[in-house]
């Protein structure tokens, strides 16, 4: 099974899916590839993406955003767009299938470090919890 996550700038939402789906794969001993790839994509992944899912013990530091062509979407099972508000559009990307999960962009939001965090966090945890039923879709399927 291959999955890609798939926003604009793969820089949060993207890339805090695709940690939270490696993680899950491994953790229920899942032989799953991730992906993650943005339309247009941001020169480095967000530092408060980093930060809050590196309080969830997953380290994105590593990851970098990626374009469309460095993913193998020809070999791809299921493409999943993150892509939230009427301002953003999301790529159409051909797939055998396809699911979108409408979230909001948290690198959008504007205030105080602590105000962004708090946004930065909201998403994670919206995401947290779909990967994870996904994940557990795939198990038990």
């Amino acid at each position: 099974m291959k999955i890609a996550f798939i926003c604009t700038e793969n820089s949060a939402r993207s890339q805090m899916a695709e940690g939270y789906a490696k993680h899950f794969a491994n953790l229920y001993k899942m032989n799953i590839e991730v992906f993650s790839a943005g339309s247009n994509p941001a020169p480095s992944i967000n530092p408060l993406a980093i930060k809050v899912m590196a309080e969830e013990g997953i380290d994105l530091s590593y990851q970098r955003p990626k374009s469309f062509q460095e993913i193998p979407f020809d070999q791809i099972n299921l493409v999943i767009t993150l892509c939230g508000d009427g301002k953003e559009t999301c790529p159409y990307v051909p797939a055998h299938k396809r699911e979108h999960w409408g979230l909001p962009d948290p690198v959008k939001v504007e205030g105080t470090e602590e105000e962004r965090l708090k946004i930065f966090r909201k998403v994670r945890d919206e995401i947290k919890e779909k990967v994870k039923n996904l994940i557990l879709s795939l198990k038990n399927s």
